[in-house]
């Protein structure tokens, strides 16, 4: 896909703006150490996870990361959208459902049996969004976490 491209650690300084855009959009309390530290291991080749940038690589518009486990429910590898961001003034113009859709197609014939995410209930901007990316609820399922 022309529009999306596995970030490296030449990127950072194009990816980690765009990361501080997107936590301060969402109310994380996160700080520029914060996000460059969780960010590095990824650009450097971490099995556990990579990112990409959306739109053209000397000017992208977005990102998407995607952590890595395994599912014995699957059988095999799953995969999580972590975090997905388009900036503002470019969105509703397909680049983040391209993405999506291009990181399933591409984790798919990498052998990855399952791609999961989490979204805001009441964000009901971003729930049809999301199933208009063929993603859907799992009845009787609710995504729980603890904080280590």
């Amino acid at each position: 896909m022309k529009s999306l491209h596995l970030a490296a650690e030449a990127d950072s300084d194009k990816l980690l703006p765009l990361v501080s855009a997107f936590h301060a959009e969402m109310g994380f309390d996160t700080d520029a150490e914060h996000q460059s530290n969780a960010i590095a291991p990824l650009l450097a080749g971490s099995p556990h996870g990579a990112a990409w940038l959306i739109g053209p690589r000397r000017a992208p518009v977005g990102y998407i990361v995607v952590t890595f486990g395994w599912s014995v429910e699957y059988g095999g590898l799953d995969a999580i959208v972590d975090e997905i961001y388009v900036r503002p003034a470019v969105r509703k113009r397909g680049m983040g459902f391209e993405a999506l859709n291009g990181i399933a197609k591409a984790l798919k014939e990498g052998g990855v049996r399952a791609l999961h995410l989490e979204v805001d209930m009441a964000d009901e901007t971003a729930v049809r969004f999301y199933s208009r990316a063929r993603f859907a609820p799992r009845d009787g399922y609710l995504l729980m976490s603890r904080v280590l």
